[in-house]
């Protein structure tokens, strides 16, 4: 697992999580042989899991992948029916598009059908509208122009998922490396080599602050809508900054999926920040469960959130282990701050998961 230590520490052996798990950032893609996923599942005390992408197909190649629309049919019928409580998922609505199509030739259509599509699965068990990336940095309208997250033609999408009571979960901008040139000297390096499609260096990207700034503007033109801001907010660079979005918008929270490598170099800062906005922050992972190094990637996440060890290594963006970026060390949250963030925080935001988890909840 990357470079050999000398160094002798505690190293805290952790089997499951101090308290039941609730994974509500990760994704199947339409990969329907879950009985694996199940296993890790059991084995680390994570009770239920959100797929994400619940009516999305993603096939992995080139050093990325391409997104094809499927069928949440599928979803409950081989997750949430064969499995109860122990999966639920998002919808992307008709966002699931291919990249090199336009997203819409007529945006009032687009809209409609979105918000047609968005209630239908909701009644049909979906728990919230999920945004990829590929808005605002890939989607494009038949004119050719990039269609950036704060819209107005896509207004009606947001606030009808405000009417309906659903969180909408929207990935916006990466890690800052991932916007610079592709060089040894970027700490993200070897990742952008592996999956070069990561890369937004080219001009032909907008910039990560801008990104941010229109992702920001969106939650503030939508208040009656409660928005979760994956990764960090997309900035475990500058945790002050995600502190003061979550001071001025109480309509955000945040999950740290994927992230644990940026928050564990600096865990005097993180454990201040997870303290302070405790209410306001979802455990998630968005790593692959099926694995594996599933077991020791969720492993790892609990010994983050629950122990005071030191240079110990956190999974990569694919959950495996076999490069190391730099050591991270935990924070040694309170009992009562990781019961919030492990199950509480987004039971209260989606109080009808609590129905289907009384059981593994007690």
């Amino acid at each position: 697992m990357g470079k050999t230590m000398y160094l002798i520490n505690n190293q805290t052996a952790i089997t499951k999580a101090a308290f039941p798990v609730i994974d509500a950032h990760n994704h199947l893609w339409g990969n329907w042989q879950v009985e694996r996923v199940i296993k890790t599942m059991d084995e680390a005390g994570v009770v239920s899991y959100c797929d994400l992408t619940g009516n999305v197909r993603i096939e992995f190649s080139d050093g990325g992948y391409v997104i094809n629309p499927g069928n949440i049919t599928d979803f409950i019928e081989n997750c949430s029916q064969k499995y109860p409580g122990r999966f639920y998922c998002f919808t992307m609505s008709n966002f699931a598009r291919p990249v090199q199509k336009p997203l819409f030739d007529d945006d009032k259509r687009f809209v409609a059908e979105c918000i047609e599509t968005l209630n239908k699965h909701v009644e049909q068990g979906a728990k919230g509208l999920k945004i990829l990336k590929e808005l605002g940095l890939h989607y494009r309208d038949s004119s050719g122009s990039l269609i950036n997250c704060d819209d107005e033609r896509l207004f009606q999408i947001w606030e009808e998922a405000g009417r309906l009571k659903i969180p909408v979960l929207i990935h916006q901008a990466d890690p800052a490396g991932f916007f610079e040139p592709v060089s040894p000297d970027n700490e993200h390096y070897e990742s952008l080599i592996k999956y070069p499609s990561w890369s937004f260096s080219d001009p032909k990207y907008p910039r990560k602050t801008e990104l941010l700034k229109r992702r920001d503007e969106l939650v503030k033109q939508h208040p009656d809508t409660t928005f979760i801001l994956p990764h960090f907010g997309n900035y475990a660079e500058n945790i002050q900054y995600v502190s003061n979005l979550l001071t001025e918008n109480p309509n955000v929270y945040i999950d740290f999926s994927a992230r644990i490598d940026e928050l564990g170099r600096q865990p005097y800062s993180t454990r201040e920040f997870f303290i302070k906005h405790q209410d306001r922050i979802i455990f998630g992972t968005d790593m692959p469960a099926n694995i594996e190094s599933s077991g020791e990637m969720y492993r790892t996440y609990f010994r983050f959130l629950e122990t005071y060890d030191e240079s110990f290594y956190s999974p990569d963006y694919d959950g495996t282990f076999d490069r190391a970026r730099w050591p991270i060390c935990g924070i040694g949250l309170p009992p009562e701050v990781l019961k919030k963030i492990y199950y509480e925080n987004i039971l209260k935001i989606i109080p009808s998961l609590g129905n289907v988890n009384n059981l593994t909840l007690k």
